[in-house]
């Protein structure tokens, strides 16, 4: 079974352990009658057994809606809130004086020097100081006032290009109130696509940090001909005199008590309506350009809507952490589900997240153990970091602690499979683990990308709660689908939301039909009010993308192949552009060799790349240092970072390790790689080589590793 796949391997004397599942076995039978009567999990294992969701007809290719809205899809969060103007209306007369936007004041920055002479910036951090309702929505109507004393029109364009923090949201309720039109670029991406993001959207005002106008903006202000106004979230700049003529340089502040001071008695500000645009989201996406996508109030209103209906108890003792860039849908949706149902919401980084984080100084906390959030959301390239990074530790265990961890490990997970709690493990074993993200994480909900099994069964069972998997789109307002907490399967990405409804269209070319059996499989398409307007200015691309049916229905065709289970449940099981035809004709999937090969302890990340001219599939390896350097000790290789990942014989070393996992995995053999190139630089979004999600930018991990495509396929390299 699965389950026996996941499991760790322990090396207990074969008496002890009989004599220990003796023990848990007595354990088990004395505590079942007492914990199933006051636990409630005799609801929570019939839940996770219910149907839920359906086809809303018997014909092939039907779409599924959810059970709990079979006959007419949810679009509205709270009666009369149908812009996002209205809903923070609505909750801040709610909740008024409670708790809403939280930051950590810097007590002292230092610099340390590594042994390599590297110098790293570290900081020492305070206590949350908080914004309550009521502070952040006079702050967001001032500075929507000072925005039009600059001369910001309603149904206009403003820039966003700002790191994730208080301000950043403040800036958009301002937005939002206004009605203008906030195009959001991620702080990673590149200068040309920054260049594009604002040339194309024609923006005079760009909201910032200190520090990425210095290091970003500096460079390309002068290739945007357009731009009049600088905005930045934190203070004065130190550098005034670079830019350009015609570029005026305020601060947040000083344009909030423009607006303060503004008379808008006489004038009735413009308020959007339900179709207006809210937010032109530039996605970094996996190919090509950077394109905006048009998403409006009511689209991001269903979206977040059909999230909450997710998250069971929502509410006003719920605190999120927020870390992921707010550029991206899955940050943005979380934090306005928290916004709109009186959650706190704490600010962090990813560099300040926890205490072992590269900014925290040693000795003293990292940002989760302070806050002590009960709500958190990652992509999966997280979750594995905190995977492999607990995994090793348990290796550097004693034996005795090892097989304890071990032992508790694989006895928790055959009682998650069967919907059982184990509260005792809990409490002795995997608190320590817990306090890594503050202990008192309820529920972590994962996007972006697909997360591996054994991931997410880890996270289950050492976090001791729920993972809600999602999956959806930026064009989908990031609403698609989410696990219901009760379903502890790994490996599917839920029913569809409230708000939406999907169903899988036939796709020739990879053999995917609807009518498969035992389960409907097809190119996945989302219709709902969370679909979104389309591309900005790319009325081709939006054509193909995007279609409306004969009810009027509007549906995004994802280009993720999916399958139905009897449940209702989706599976992501392919995707239309990872798929290559080799020479001999048999189809690969890049995705499905990646998530084989990726969860391995001697694997940070991996591409595998596939020619049609050519009859095997090769890789781009990045490797866990630790793990290599322990490979080459063990072969008897010395030799520099940068010589073990040159060197052909560690390459075989890790193609045989590579090799088992593929067929431990059950991938065909013209699926596992023949050849791969290990790259001593990690893959990260300021590499251009990755997403700010950590997805792999296939185009630009090609060309980036042409040279070694060519030797890997026998051809000349000069």
């Amino acid at each position: 079974s699965q389950a026996a796949r996941m499991k760790l391997k322990h090396n207990i004397n074969p008496v002890l352990l009989q004599f220990i599942n003796f023990i848990v076995l007595v354990y088990s039978l004395v505590t079942y009658i007492p914990w199933y009567i006051l636990s409630g999990s005799k609801q929570a294992i019939a839940k996770a057994k219910q149907v839920k969701a359906r086809p809303v007809n018997n014909k092939p290719g039907g779409a599924y809606r959810s059970v709990n809205s079979l006959h007419c899809l949810a679009s509205v969060l709270y009666p009369g809130c149908d812009t996002l103007d209205k809903v923070f209306k609505y909750a801040k007369t709610k909740y008024k004086d409670k708790k809403l936007l939280g930051t950590r004041e810097i007590l002292k920055e230092e610099d340390e020097i590594q042994p390599s002479g590297k110098v790293f910036k570290k900081v020492i951090l305070g206590k949350y100081t908080w914004l309550s309702y009521e502070d952040v929505y006079i702050k967001a109507v001032n500075f929507g006032n000072g925005l039009a004393v600059l001369g910001q029109q309603p149904k206009t364009n403003i820039a966003i290009f700002c790191e994730t923090r208080a301000e950043w949201m403040i800036a958009a309720q301002a937005c939002f109130m206004c009605n203008y039109q906030l195009v959001t670029l991620y702080a990673t991406l590149g200068g040309p696509a920054i260049v594009h993001g604002l040339n194309e959207t024609e923006v005079t005002t760009i909201i910032t940090s200190k520090e990425l106008m210095q290091t970003k903006l500096k460079e390309i202000v002068s290739q945007v001909p357009l731009l009049q106004h600088i905005i930045t979230v934190d203070g004065k700049p130190t550098m005034w005199s670079e830019f350009p003529k015609g570029v005026i340089v305020h601060t947040m502040a000083s344009v909030q008590a423009m607006g303060a001071k503004a008379d808008t008695g006489n004038k009735q500000p413009s308020r959007p309506v339900p179709s207006d645009i809210a937010v032109i989201m530039y996605t970094s996406g996996s190919t090509g350009i950077p394109k905006g996508v048009m998403i409006s109030h009511c689209n991001i209103i269903a979206g977040i809507t059909g999230m909450a209906e997710r998250i069971p108890n929502l509410g006003e003792k719920d605190i999120y952490i927020g870390y992921l860039p707010l550029a991206h849908v899955l940050e943005l949706s979380a934090e306005l589900v928290c916004l709109s149902h009186g959650c706190r919401i704490g600010y962090s980084s990813p560099q300040t997240l926890a205490d072992q984080s590269s900014k925290i100084k040693k000795g003293s906390k990292g940002d989760v153990t302070t806050l002590k959030p009960t709500l958190m959301a990652a992509v999966p390239e997280i979750m594995d970091r905190i995977y492999k990074n607990v995994m090793n530790k348990v290796n550097e265990m004693t034996s005795f602690q090892r097989n304890l961890f071990i032992l508790a490990y694989n006895y928790k997970m055959e009682q998650i499979s069967k919907g059982y709690t184990t509260p005792l493990c809990d409490s002795l074993i995997f608190r320590k683990v817990r306090l890594l993200l503050g202990g008192k994480i309820r529920l972590l909900l994962c996007g972006g990308a697909p997360l591996s099994a054994a991931t997410q069964r880890f996270m289950n069972i050492c976090f001791c709660c729920p993972v809600g998997q999602g999956y959806g789109l930026t064009e989908s307002a990031g609403a698609g689908t989410i696990t219901e907490v009760w379903d502890y399967t790994t490996g599917r990405v839920g029913a569809p939301l409230v708000c939406c409804e999907i169903k899988l269209m036939n796709w020739e070319e990879g053999g995917y039909y609807n009518t498969d059996k035992p389960y409907p499989r097809g190119e996945i398409l989302i219709g709902g009010q969370n679909v979104t307007v389309g591309y900005y200015k790319n009325e081709a691309r939006t054509r193909k993308d995007f279609s409306v049916d004969e009810n009027g229905q509007r549906w995004l065709h994802t280009g993720d192949i999916g399958e139905f289970h009897h449940d209702g449940c989706l599976k992501i099981i392919d995707r239309k552009k990872d798929l290559v035809k080799l020479q001999a004709g048999e189809y690969v999937s890049l995705g499905k060799v990646e998530a084989a090969l990726k969860n391995l302890p001697l694997v940070d990340n991996i591409c595998a790349y596939a020619s049609s001219f050519h009859s095997y599939v090769i890789g781009f390896v990045v490797p866990n240092q630790k793990e290599l350097a322990e490979l080459a000790r063990k072969k008897g290789f010395k030799g520099s970072w940068e010589e073990i990942c040159n060197s052909p014989e560690m390459e075989k070393e890790v193609l045989k390790v590579l090799a088992e996992a593929a067929m431990a995995a059950n991938l065909e053999k013209f699926e596992i790689p023949v050849k791969i190139r290990l790259s001593p630089d990690p893959w990260t979004p300021e590499t251009g080589l990755v997403t700010d999600a950590f997805k792999l930018k296939r185009k630009e991990l090609t060309a980036f590793y042409q040279m070694d495509i060519d030797r890997m396929y026998g051809k000349n390299v000069k």
